[in-house]
């Protein structure tokens, strides 16, 4: 059943379903992710120091992380929470869910922001930034920090209309600012000659456009839904049940983003080319992984519309549906980082830029973290249905135990002279105890909360 571009996810062909689903949120990720990493090829090639200038984007970009967390919050919070409704047939209440979101995160971006400006330069000198590239990193994070309320309102845009069963608008918009992203790119930083600045603020006009595209599709995607009595502008109903829904989703995040805070700190404390090689590696991995959360998102949204519905059945298939694509796209990416590591670490950096020690360290990382993708993947999908099932706790204990066993284990293996490969392994590790512990509590979510399926 489709009202208007909003589509129903409780009916039809579970598998081909999910698919056409899934395929512009995986797209939307792997896009959204070309803001960081277009950011790294410009600046790593034509910047005046490629090294130093892709060193300054990494490490404000773990700053930057912990704040999106907040977003990425927004975005999967008010996606379950409308879904729901959505599913259950009550149009008022998902009417009412909107406005709630919007009101209550646009008060929590004005507190980011000045939480970011007031203590942006202390986290900088906490993360042990080298005073070579400081200046550059404090700039870039700043130019970011300005581009929040885009950032929020985008992201809430995009789990609406994704809870609507819309996946397609927000990936088009998105393909229309990376574009524009990429342009702005060249321009500031090849033409201009502004290095890191001006990829900031490539970064920030392509997020502006996004998000005005995106806010003004949903507008009149809303107003085709007609709600059966007049709605509230504000619900304090609604804003207790988006925060409980959007919290473990927030600390989830944020406990990733803080473990890559101290991850970061100890490998600037190994030396610049450490950093360097950090840098590109883990970009190119977040991406691929950034993929499969984006599809675990849209699982998200079906688990909740169907639970709602009643449609147990559904929900385990669909599951095991995600899943399957999911294992199928780390597969290609793990086959990619192993099978070209050099290749890729060159895209981002000029190679008489980037010394042989940076290097190796790149390679050494790719080829061993990619390895265990599947791993990471299982958990991820595992976290997603639980989040649309309702069991917040069971996904955030699995990403604590997961980023804990990472930050810890990067300490101890070089503390104990495994050096840079202990940065490594500490990732494999963590992936892989995540992934029983993430699986163990979904099974237990399915035998405790869903009925068995009549079909």
């Amino acid at each position: 059943m489709k009202t208007g571009k909003t589509v129903d996810l409780t009916c039809g062909n579970v598998w081909k379903t999910l698919l056409l689903y899934s395929l512009p949120l995986f797209g939307s990720a792997m896009i959204q992710q070309l803001y960081s990493l277009v950011d790294l090829l410009v600046v790593g090639n034509f910047a005046a120091d490629g090294a130093l200038a892709v060193d300054a984007v990494g490490n404000a970009t773990v700053i930057i992380n912990v704040l999106l967390a907040f977003a990425f919050g927004a975005n999967g919070g008010c996606s379950v929470v409308v879904a729901k409704y959505f599913g259950a047939r009550n149009s008022t209440r998902v009417r009412e869910t909107v406005n709630t979101a919007v009101i209550s995160f646009s008060v929590l971006c004005a507190f980011i922001m000045a939480a970011g400006f007031s203590f942006g330069k202390l986290l900088l000198t906490a993360l042990s930034v080298h005073g070579s590239y400081f200046g550059d990193c404090r700039a870039y994070l700043y130019i970011y920090i300005g581009s929040l309320p885009f950032v929020f309102l985008y992201n809430l845009g995009c789990g609406i209309c994704s809870a609507l069963g819309d996946s397609k608008t927000p990936f088009i918009f998105l393909v229309i600012s990376s574009l524009l992203n990429i342009g702005l790119d060249f321009l500031f930083v090849c033409a201009f000659g502004m290095d890191v600045a001006g990829a900031a603020w490539a970064t920030l006009i392509s997020q502006a456009v996004s998000c005005v595209l995106t806010v003004f599709v949903l507008i009149r995607k809303l107003k085709s839904i007609r709600p059966e009595q007049k709605p509230k502008r504000f619900d304090k109903t609604l804003l207790r049940e988006l925060t409980v829904t959007s919290v473990p989703i927030i600390l989830q995040q944020s406990f990733v983003s803080v473990g890559n805070f101290f991850v970061n700190k100890r490998i600037n404390l190994i030396g610049t080319d450490a950093t360097t090689g950090f840098t590109t590696a883990f970009k190119l991995v977040c991406m691929a992984n950034m993929g499969v959360s984006a599809m675990t998102n849209g699982l998200s949204n079906f688990v909740s519309q169907n639970k709602a519905a009643g449609e147990y059945g559904r929900v385990k298939k669909g599951y095991a549906a995600v899943l399957c694509y999911a294992l199928f796209t780390s597969l290609i990416f793990l086959a990619m980082f192993v099978g070209g590591p050099q290749f890729f670490t060159k895209l981002f950096i000029q190679k008489d830029k980037l010394t042989p020690q940076a290097m190796e360290y790149s390679v050494q990382y790719l080829t061993i973290v990619s390895c265990f993708l599947p791993a990471v993947c299982v958990k991820i999908v595992s976290d997603g249905a639980m989040r649309g099932c309702g069991a917040n706790l069971g996904f955030t204990l699995s990403t604590f135990i997961d980023l804990g066993a990472r930050v810890a284990l990067v300490y101890i293996l070089t503390d104990a002279g495994w050096g840079f490969s202990g940065v490594c392994w500490s990732w494999a590790i963590g992936w892989s105890v995540s992934m029983f512990i993430a699986g163990g509590f979904l099974a237990f979510v399915f035998k405790k909360r869903l009925k068995q399926s009549e079909n």
